[in-house]
């Protein structure tokens, strides 16, 4: 991965308190786990939702599996650190440690 696509990513995870890296966007998601994932977050209320759609940059769309040393997206960061994909927002989400985790945020 190159500087500037690990500059672009740890700019984006850090200047922004929610991003996800998704397939597609959130009203028009690519794959079922990047609608999962946007499904807990709108069910959170996170309205602070900066979203990136690794379909239309191939280098983020793999810089984000480097980045993270995560090889699924989607991928949540809160306040700059990585969370997890779909599966990890869902148990999360069911024991109600998302909601904590975002509670200043909603």
């Amino acid at each position: 991965m190159s500087i500037d696509v690990r500059q672009r990513i740890h700019e984006q995870v850090t200047t922004h308190p929610v991003v996800l890296y998704m397939k597609g966007s959130p009203k028009l998601p690519q794959c079922g786990f990047s609608a999962n994932a946007i499904r807990i977050l709108g069910a959170l209320g996170v309205n602070e939702l900066f979203t990136v759609d690794v379909l239309q940059d191939a280098e983020i769309r793999q810089g984000i599996k480097d980045y993270a040393n995560w090889p699924t997206i989607p991928q949540l960061y809160v306040r700059g650190e990585f969370i997890g994909g779909s599966d990890i927002m869902t148990e999360m989400f069911q024991s109600g440690e998302l909601k904590q985790l975002l509670e200043d945020m909603i």
